[in-house]
């Protein structure tokens, strides 16, 4: 089983002022993940005018982000090896913020030309699933669309070859 991530948003170039800002690090999507970015009050009022429209800011991001990769796993169906996986940023309130993402998928093809062509669709439409696909999206869905070419060469080689059982066949001598 071959795999390749889908989603690859590629983190933001959203920078913070606060000299304390962290470096992005990479985690599993969890209930636990997501419910980080709600802050506390008392947080929000205690930030400088610049700190609180950065949060706005990575608040807008992480939203795309997660947007992104659901559109992503919820074409993807039973081909996603696994939940999206985000790259965060700390925010100056001290909440992680989703900044980057991306989902892993298996593209090995199918046991039969036809179900290659099946899987290639799937990937192709995971791909493209969002609605601004990036650039690794696109070129994953290139590659899906190739693997569906060369699927649909091996049928109609293997057609032309030995001809299909159920090819309709016509009598004209009946």
């Amino acid at each position: 089983m071959s795999g390749m991530s889908i989603g690859a948003v590629p983190p933001s170039s959203i920078t913070a002022t606060p000299a304390r800002e962290l470096p992005p690090v990479q985690a599993s999507s969890s209930p636990a993940a997501a419910s980080e970015i709600t802050p506390t009050a008392s947080a929000s009022t205690q930030l400088s005018r610049e700190a609180l429209v950065l949060i706005d800011k990575l608040k807008a991001r992480d939203t795309e982000v997660r947007q992104h990769e659901q559109a992503h796993m919820a074409a993807a169906g039973g081909l996603a090896t696994s939940g999206a996986t985000f790259t965060y940023q700390r925010g100056p309130n001290g909440v992680n913020y989703a900044i980057g993402g991306e989902v892993n998928i298996d593209t090995s093809p199918g046991a039969t030309p036809e179900e290659t062509i099946q899987r290639a669709r799937t990937i192709q439409a995971a791909a493209l699933a969002p609605a601004e696909p990036s650039g690794p999206d696109r070129a994953v869905a290139a590659q899906a669309q190739q693997m569906e070419a060369q699927a649909r060469a091996e049928l109609a080689q293997r057609t032309y070859q030995g001809g299909s059982p159920a090819q309709p066949m016509v009598d004209v001598y009946a």
